[in-house]
């Protein structure tokens, strides 16, 4: 192929969920609620755990960082696919493609790795009640936060820069609604299997290791949690893992399917399908999960919204 061909695109164009105008209206309208419904869920969560003394535990710290990676993630993809909807060319910068990949699959990266420190929490809770303040103190949680976020932001700027080094050729129709690492590398010229192997090796250490830790973890948890003589105390054992183990069987069950053999994976349409799922509503149903299925968040709740009512009274009064 000649060095002609080969040229460096500067934007590319993505094809969207559909070229009609009344549906992309529609759609606008639905993941703008979807959005700011999710901004405001995860914004609440951080704010009463930061409010409530209660909830400052080594487990609502680790909700707090996945709150801020929930709506961190959701932004790099929601307001761009926003905008596009609303213009006829969907035009995205070579640069802002770049930047985008980076952010979306860093912070993928990061919430895989979370979710596994958060079951191993859950696990030292369980099976080491007496020493659970002892292992799990700050120093630790502070490391193993730090250690998520750094090795997601690692993994993501090496896919970014194998992936953008790649010649792109004349063709700049990108079909998906983002800048997603498959569908960006579909676009290249060249031959792409060096890519794919490293897609999959990172999703064996980001995706499946953690996986799999966290699979351990609820496999000790359960047979301990069997082991409890009272009934009521196996009940309530398992409500306090059940948010926890409903997001880890969101975010990772549609991840596995779609990441572990790129040459095998869904069709395109399906693709965009997981990509909006994992933009818009795994993020906006986390903080659901977690106020939901946890007594300590209801409590939490009820607890602000009483003392919320009681200063509204004394205002009103004055």
């Amino acid at each position: 192929m000649g060095m002609d061909n080969q040229t460096w695109v500067r934007e590319f164009i993505l094809l969207g969920l559909s070229s009609d105008w009344d549906t992309q209206v529609s759609l606008f309208i639905l993941f703008l609620v979807m959005y700011l419904v999710t901004v405001l869920g995860n914004f609440l969560i951080v704010l009463l755990i930061r409010l409530d003394s209660q909830l400052h535990t080594p487990m609502y710290f680790f909700l707090t960082n996945l709150s801020l990676v929930d709506v961190s993630y959701a932004t790099s993809i929601i307001p761009p696919l926003l905008m596009h909807l609303l213009v006829e060319h969907k035009v995205i910068q070579y640069v802002s493609c770049a930047a985008q990949l980076f952010f979306s699959l860093g912070l993928g990266g990061i919430e895989f790795v979370l979710l596994a420190v958060m079951a191993y929490d859950r696990y030292v809770a369980v099976c080491d009640p007496l020493r659970y303040s002892v292992i799990m103190h700050v120093g630790l949680c502070t490391r193993l936060a730090i250690t998520s976020w750094v090795s997601g932001s690692i993994n993501s700027l090496m896919h970014t820069v194998i992936t953008f080094q790649l010649p792109m050729c004349t063709n700049k129709f990108i079909d998906h609604i983002s800048c997603e690492i498959l569908a960006v590398v579909r676009v290249a010229c060249v031959d792409t299997s060096s890519n794919e192997i490293a897609i999959m090796v990172s999703s064996i250490v980001l995706l499946t290791t953690p996986f799999c830790l966290v699979l351990l973890s609820y496999i000790k948890i359960i047979s301990t949690i069997l082991q409890i003589q009272s009934t009521e105390g196996r009940k309530k054992a398992f409500q306090t893992r059940a948010s926890h183990l409903t997001v880890v069987v969101l975010c990772y069950g549609m991840a596995i399917f779609t990441h572990i053999q790129p040459r095998s994976s869904p069709s395109v349409l399906q693709e965009k399908l997981i990509s909006l799922f994992y933009a818009i509503l795994t993020p906006m149903l986390n903080p659901v999960i977690y106020s939901v299925r946890n007594k300590e968040v209801k409590g939490a709740w009820k607890k602000l919204l009483g003392q919320l009512s009681g200063l509204t009274s004394k205002v009103a009064s004055w």
